[in-house]
């Protein structure tokens, strides 16, 4: 029996809508459009973007992806694209930040069967609010892509938590040169805490099923300007699915001129680091330089060439409306790490 297609759409085609899935350097697919091209369930038929080249340069090459008896359409607003385009099951959203809660809900007025919301979700928890409260009067489930939840190195981390015995402490560190907090770049969410620290947070809050709640910031730093460049936040005695968690600490440097992710797990009987580029597991050993002591010994890991952190996301979508699947990452959840990085925010 052949399975249905889903028809979707997609609003934006920048990096992260379009152009990334020609980075070779990244695992493809790396964007929105990319994704939905490689899942054989789903037909991506129209776009909308304010900017000509981009858009042209989207149609062009969806058109020639699919095949003759297959359409493509671009326009220059989502409003025009909702007016003449009227069977989609899947809304993408993949503008910048400050354009999320305008295009979501437009979206979400479409009533599709599901819209797909680049993180995160809104520049604030009271822009993101309007947005579930949207969804849930039209009755449109609405998932956000925080793509470390679908891809396999992380879900094998999981897995591996249990080998590590009781957990001491989890850390999750983001170093990069963007700037992590201004109070001028709220307008626009260009500063890292939102952009960046939402997937950080996002993915520690996933692993452990947690709430971090109430933390303890310290070590700001802040540039002659005024800008938060570095910080630490502290969570004690955190409830988790794996027991209580002593203390998890979420650390981001925006004066580093490297780009890092990665979280350490210590537990009595092991580490594990995960992180972009990194996948460490670390279990005791009698060790070979003092008699009577153990040594952490590192553990070969055999990890899935590819993650599929995009693809998974996208595969979630279709099984999600096959009825055979929740979401893996649904708004409600999203919303959750907004107020995570607010109370962060509130201790600058």
């Amino acid at each position: 029996m052949k399975e249905n297609r889903y028809i979707a759409a997609i609003v934006g085609t920048g990096r992260i809508g379009f152009t990334l899935g020609f980075d070779k350097k990244r695992e493809q697919p790396a964007s929105h459009t990319m994704a939905l091209l490689d899942n054989k369930r789903i037909n991506l038929i129209a776009a909308a973007d304010s900017n000509e080249e981009n858009r042209e340069r989207w149609q062009k090459f969806v058109q020639k992806h699919h095949s003759k008896k297959e359409f493509t359409l671009s326009f220059p607003t989502s409003k025009e694209l909702y007016e003449n385009v009227t069977c989609l099951d899947i809304i993408t959203v993949a503008v910048n930040e400050d354009n999320h809660l305008e295009e979501c809900i437009k979206a979400i007025e479409y009533k599709p069967r599901l819209v797909i919301l680049e993180k995160p979700v809104a520049l604030n928890s009271e822009e993101a609010e309007k947005i579930r409260a949207k969804a849930v009067e039209c009755g449109v489930p609405v998932m956000v892509n925080h793509e470390r939840r679908f891809a396999k190195d992380y879900l094998s981390a999981i897995k591996l938590i249990e080998q590590i015995g009781e957990i001491q402490s989890v850390v999750g560190e983001l170093d990069s040169g963007l700037r992590i907090y201004g109070e001028e770049f709220e307008k626009d969410g260009t500063y890292s805490l939102l952009h960046d620290g939402t997937h950080l947070v996002d993915i520690v809050q996933y692993l452990f099923q947690c709430s971090l709640q109430k933390p303890r910031v310290d070590g700001i730093f802040k540039d002659e300007k005024g800008i938060v460049r570095n910080f630490s936040a502290h969570y004690s005695s955190v409830s988790s699915s794996f027991g209580t968690i002593p203390e998890v600490t979420i650390k981001m440097s925006g004066r580093s001129k490297f780009f890092e992710f990665r979280i350490e797990i210590l537990g009595t009987l092991g580490k594990i680091i995960i992180g972009n580029g990194i996948a460490e597991f670390y279990l005791r050993k009698e060790s070979s330089l003092y008699t009577g002591f153990y040594s952490l010994t590192k553990q070969e890991l055999k990890l899935p060439k590819k993650t599929g952190y995009f693809s998974g996301m996208i595969q979630n979508a279709v099984d999600f409306l096959d009825g055979k699947s929740e979401l893996v990452s649904p708004l409600e959840d999203a919303i959750s790490d907004l107020r995570v990085l607010e109370e962060i925010k509130a201790g600058f």
